[in-house]
């Protein structure tokens, strides 16, 4: 079978790749469902710590969301996997949609604070949206890598800019209108994108009859990417918090949502060229040391400059490693990942990402608070230097063993 795209020109690799029948119409609907994942954790914070006047049960509340997420997620993906995407996204979206509105009543009517928990960890049962994509374009494009990777490309830049938009946007509703506005527009989103994505069944993977017996984590290759992952979601943890409080430490703790947009621009449009045009011979382990050198520069600049402006150009710079690095290991996941359970596979890259997260908040923190703000932005180039580490190792031990065999 001939590849449906050829090596496309730098100039038209999107225009042909959203010319295969019905890529437009699944991405229109995914990426309006994809939105409301950067709206729903700040919608949650203000309207909680609005009503109840605490921040720290906000953070708890949005934090056991989080960890549901991750448990949950496998399993989302793992029935997917199994019964196909219509048949059980749509409800799990229900289920979640139903969670964020439960969660807008309990606060809007005082409940007890133990329903907040309950009410958010309903809305762990979103379906991966950016995986569910992926899986079609995996489908569409299995005998054309070149093509798969502007697509991979695209997806990555997609949720670059839905987590960047989607902040915004929650700010924008609950401060203009009312605190319950953000979670009301975002769980309205949520349903409306994945009715328009799952209607769209010529692009949806078939379920397949006979089914792989190896689980995702199993297969060879994964856990260390798995690994990698968690070190990679710690860089975006640490980063985050690192950045609010130097801002808050300068006087402009307001600003800190715009500087780390800059972040997310930064791996946009580096997605985005990336997928248009790969340089020949670029492995993970490249991306892994291009991003342990740029994640150097807003340390750099918090502790030498010592200005937003300066730290706020530094992430720009240091945002264009995180979209090559996250396209290359997820086409290696792909890749490496029983084709009949590659939502799974894709939900575990997640759940890496969610626990990575979570420790590099956790630490960047504790550096922020123990030490000073300048040097809790070193955590994230710690982090990023510890999943090169990660890597190399594990590269090694892989020759090592075929040497060996």
């Amino acid at each position: 079978m001939p590849p449906l795209i050829s090596a496309p020109a730098r100039q038209s690799a999107y225009r042909r790749l959203f010319s295969l029948p019905g890529t437009r119409a699944f991405t229109s609907g995914n990426l309006l469902a994809r939105l409301p994942m950067g709206m729903f954790s700040v919608s949650a914070v203000v309207m909680i710590a609005g009503s109840r006047g605490s921040y720290a049960l906000a953070g708890a509340v949005t934090a056991t969301g989080l960890a549901a997420t991750g448990l949950a997620g496998p399993w989302i993906a793992r029935l997917i996997d199994r019964y196909g995407q219509a048949r059980i996204a749509v409800p799990a979206t229900l289920v979640a949609v139903l969670g964020s509105l439960a969660l807008l009543l309990c606060v809007r009517y005082d409940a007890p604070d133990w329903t907040l928990f309950a009410a958010y960890a309903a809305t762990a049962t979103t379906p991966n949206i950016g995986g569910l994509s992926r899986a079609r374009w995996a489908h569409l494009l299995r005998d054309d890598p070149g093509a798969l990777h502007t697509a991979n490309s695209f997806e990555q830049a997609a949720d670059e800019l839905c987590f960047m938009l989607g902040p915004v946007l929650a700010s924008f509703l609950t401060g203009t209108f009312f605190p319950e506005a953000g979670t009301l527009t975002g769980a309205a989103l949520l349903l409306a994108g994945m009715l328009l994505f799952t209607a769209q069944r010529a692009t949806e993977p078939p379920v397949r009859a006979v089914r792989s017996t190896r689980a995702p984590l199993r297969s060879p290759g994964i856990p260390p990417l798995l690994a990698c992952f968690v070190a990679t979601g710690a860089v975006f943890g640490s980063m985050e918090v690192g950045t609010i409080a130097y801002a808050d430490a300068h006087g402009h703790r307001a600003a800190a949502g715009a500087v780390l947009a800059l972040q997310a621009a930064g791996s946009c449009g580096a997605g985005l060229v990336f997928g248009a045009r790969k340089p020949a011979g670029v492995r993970l382990g490249h991306c892994l040391a291009g991003m342990a050198v740029l994640m150097t520069l807003p340390w750099a600049a918090a502790g030498v400059a010592g200005s937003l402006p300066a730290l706020a150009g530094a992430l720009l710079v240091a945002g264009m490693a995180t979209a090559p690095t996250m396209v290359t290991a997820m086409t290696l996941v792909q890749r490496r990942t029983p084709a009949d359970r590659l939502n799974e596979g894709m939900s575990l890259v997640v759940t890496g990402l969610l626990t990575g997260i979570a420790c590099g908040s956790a630490t960047g923190g504790w550096a922020a608070q123990h030490l000073s703000p300048a040097t809790a932005l070193a955590v994230p180039a710690a982090a990023a230097t510890l999943a090169l580490l990660i890597h190399a190792s594990s590269t090694r031990l892989s020759r090592t063993a075929c040497t060996d065999s």
